[in-house]
């Protein structure tokens, strides 16, 4: 009974590394078609393979696969062959696991002369990962949204007379981008510049109710940032999220993005931010 358990077993190892080696079906030769007899003849040495040979060869298999597993870089055959029993060759045995992978989640390639695992090419969309990373704002930036967020509603040119510098292009596309500053509407003046003012995205990413809980004077003076020396009649602007009188909301058609297309005469495009 443990005659035919081993013999089992063995036939198993047999039929494994048959299905697995690629050396094996390489040399299979296209001949002209044979008899059953010439077929028998061919295929008796296959049969009468040493059992010892083919638990070596398995073994092989099996410790070339947990080396390149292990293994945090591309492996040469040379260190594999380092691994592997005496007067195992070890290109074949990499072709075998090559061709064993081939079908599977990762596959065994061979890089720059080494080798290694890596994911099936139709699968790699399942490992695609979008991340978000925190922008710094420029201090161009912040001084823009602090002037926006006060001074609402207010031009392009409004915000430049309060910098002292011109506002380019792309300061206020960063802070549309980040949904903190949306477009209002026009000034009812000549050229009807466009309007800015903060979005309720600008109130959850710093924690205020509204508008009215935005910093004044007397918390600036008592955080050091404003001069002691103000003139008497200073007082900070009051923002305001309502249309204002002379304010023109967006009708229509009319959006966002064809405001971003809106020239404000007033200013000089060609200026450029300190």
């Amino acid at each position: 009974m443990s005659s035919k358990s081993e013999e089992e077993r063995l036939e198993a190892i047999r039929s494994a590394v048959k299905q697995m080696s690629f050396a094996y079906k390489a040399n299979e030769k296209k001949t002209p078609s044979k008899s059953d007899n010439d077929v028998a003849e061919i295929d008796e040495p296959q049969q009468a393979r040493a059992p010892i040979q083919l638990e070596v060869e398995a073994d092989a298999l099996r410790r070339a696969e947990a080396v390149l597993f292990a293994a945090g870089e591309p492996v040469s055959a040379e260190e594999v062959s380092r691994v592997l029993p005496d007067g195992i060759d070890a290109s074949i045995i990499l072709m075998t696991l090559k061709e064993a992978y081939n079908r599977r989640g990762v596959n065994l390639v061979e890089v720059g002369g080494r080798w290694r695992f890596q994911t099936a090419p139709d699968l790699r969309h399942l490992f695609t990962e979008y991340r978000e990373e925190d922008r710094k704002l420029s201090p161009a930036a912040l001084e823009t949204m602090a002037i926006i967020a006060y001074c609402q509603p207010v031009t392009r040119a409004e915000i430049e007379d309060v910098r002292g510098v011109a506002v380019s292009k792309g300061t206020l596309d960063i802070l549309l981008e980040c949904g903190w500053v949306r477009h209002r509407g026009r000034r009812k003046t000549p050229g009807r510049p466009v309007t800015y003012g903060t979005t309720s995205e600008f109130l959850e990413h710093f924690g205020l109710e509204s508008l009215d809980v935005l910093p004044g004077k007397s918390e600036f003076m008592a955080a050091g940032l404003l001069d002691s020396a103000l003139p008497a009649n200073f007082e900070m602007p009051k923002p305001s999220d309502s249309d204002a009188d002379d304010e023109e909301p967006f009708v229509g058609d009319e959006t966002d993005e064809n405001a971003s297309f809106h020239t404000d005469f007033l200013a000089e495009d060609n200026r450029s931010d300190d």
